[in-house]
């Protein structure tokens, strides 16, 4: 088996060391065949944008060595030299408008050092049109900037986001003055921002982000695994003793079901599958160990995101495809940054709409722990525990227990919060059953209603109804008008309604009355 590596995103690196890659270089193809090309893709971070754009770079500067046995060295392809203006925005320093400038100045620094090019220009948007004119001097030149956008997230809610809006916009512009001059173009970053913030004076790019060409472009299908991890799922096989159709289920549960495109099929994170392997098959949130959402966990807190509106309900692709710097919304920021993908769509005459969910449980799993953290106070390392606790407590029985336990989550709720508006409640309350419902096994399943749910296990099914500043017997007298027990009477299991109330002078659970109805 070949080495793998998650650390490594220069192509030229992984093919000399002798390191695993999985050939993408047939999209690779479609991208450069024509004569010209000005691009634009947003993928989530650790999902391949910079190895693709080292590809790129490799074939751009004749390095066909390289490609040996891949599937771009079967096209017809004439393998000319290009001068390759590559400029990587993720750990250049942008707090500030000059600041900014001059981490520009020194990218296109970088690249005219390579270049063998002397630049005379002071301002970073003057510097870079005076790189391309000079590079092309020598043939049309190929453009390739990764993290586009990285200066704007890392100071979304700085008070000077618009002076570094104005910058990038400035710095952009540049790629369409010097279009004739131009061979390629790709631009890629984590977000999509609307064409009148930061691409107003860009307005050429074809964005391939939710192109169904290029849906799989990034990450793995569910075949490039099988095929291309054979080995590496064999080795798991035999050191776990589990059944290979077993392990490809809990693969596809934990790491697949990333869609960028209505009709495209789903698609792996290479991170979290690299990193599986590396660690000889341990099931962990991979993802999240490089990085967390923290800045997203406090915009849905700051614009009280209904998590489980969002979740359950159709929405158009203008609610999440882009979004403005001077007014961001969580939902497209939670679709770009990779926490919500495309679970399903429904066609409406001429108009598609779009029901969104979290990709697979690495991801779900880690961001409601975060978000339970966010909201309710309690630690993300204790939020785990206390969800597998409450499993337990429900296929034993112990509903009191259960309850106790549920209270520990609104003990910690800051003073400034104004507890009285029930979606707070709701959202805790909501995201609470949803850690459960990941942790109870297969063939057990909760069903969460408005400010209701049910938990089924394997002897057990608990009707829950949660009211504010009212009664436990108005609950349970809810619950019993609706009949939401009605279609589970013959269940041969155990049925239990719990009727709960939230008081907003104690923050928390007040009481709460159990009622067990015969099997």
């Amino acid at each position: 088996m070949k080495n793998l590596t998650t650390s490594v995103y220069t192509f030229e690196k992984l093919i000399e060391g002798d390191y695993f890659y999985v050939d993408k270089t047939g999209y690779i193809w479609d991208l450069i065949k024509g004569p010209y090309g000005i691009f634009f893709l947003s993928r989530p971070r650790r999902f391949g944008k910079s190895l693709t754009l080292s590809t790129l770079k490799a074939v751009f500067q004749n390095k066909k060595r390289l490609f040996k046995g891949l599937a771009l060295e079967k096209k017809p392809y004439d393998w000319k030299e290009y001068p390759v203006i590559h400029i990587d925005l993720g750990d250049r320093p942008s707090a500030t408008a000059e600041l900014l400038n001059k981490s520009l100045c020194t990218a296109i620094d970088e690249s005219a050092n390579i270049l063998s090019i002397k630049l005379n220009s002071q301002n970073a948007s003057e510097r870079f049109r005076e790189l391309v004119l000079k590079a092309s001097e020598q043939e049309k030149v190929v453009i390739l900037i990764d993290e586009y956008d990285k200066p704007i997230l890392d100071n979304a809610t700085a008070k000077n986001v618009d002076e570094i809006r104005r910058v990038l916009e400035d710095f952009y512009s540049v790629i369409k003055a010097t279009e004739p001059y131009q061979r390629f173009v790709l631009l890629t970053g984590v977000s999509k921002f609307s064409k009148v913030s930061v691409f107003s004076k860009l307005n050429n790019l074809t964005d391939i982000t939710m192109d169904a060409r290029y849906a799989t472009m990034l990450g793995y299908t569910q075949k490039e695994l099988e095929s291309n991890f054979a080995e590496y799922i064999e080795h798991v096989v035999k050191e776990q003793e589990i059944g290979k159709k077993a392990l490809l289920g809990k693969l596809r549960e934990w790491y697949n079901g990333y869609k960028f495109h209505q009709k495209a099929e789903t698609v792996y994170n290479p991170v979290s599958i690299g990193k599986f392997f590396e660690s000889g098959g341990e099931f962990r949130n991979y993802w999240f160990e490089t990085g967390t959402p923290s800045f997203l966990l406090k915009l849905a807190k700051q614009q009280q995101f209904d998590f489980e509106k969002e979740l359950t309900q159709r929405v158009s692709q203008l609610a999440f495809a882009s979004y403005e710097i001077d007014r961001l919304s969580t939902l497209p920021l939670l679709f770009q940054t990779g926490y919500l993908t495309i679970k399903s769509f429904v066609q409406d005459e001429d108009d598609t709409f779009y029901y969104l969910n979290f990709p697979n449980r690495e991801v779900e799993a880690a961001f409601e722990s975060y978000l339970l953290d966010e909201y309710s106070g309690v630690n993300k390392e204790r939020v785990e525990v206390y969800a597998a606790d409450m499993v337990k407590m429900l296929r034993d029985g112990e509903i009191d227990v259960f309850m106790e336990k549920m209270k520990l989550f609104f003990t910690n709720i800051p003073n400034d919060i104004h507890i009285g508006q029930e979606k707070y409640y709701q959202t805790i309350f909501f995201i609470v059953f949803r850690l459960i419902g990941l942790r109870i096994e297969a063939e057990c399943s909760t069903n969460i209603g408005y400010i209701d749910a049910v938990a089924q296990t394997d002897k057990y099914i608990y009707i829950f109804e949660f009211k504010l500043n009212k009664s436990p017997e108005e609950a349970l007298k809810q619950i019993h008008e609706k009949g939401y027990f009605q279609k589970f009477i013959n269940s041969g299991k155990k049925v239990i309604l719990i009727g709960a109330n939230f008081s907003t002078t104690e923050r928390n659970i007040e009481s709460w009355k159990v009622e067990k109805l015969d099997a």
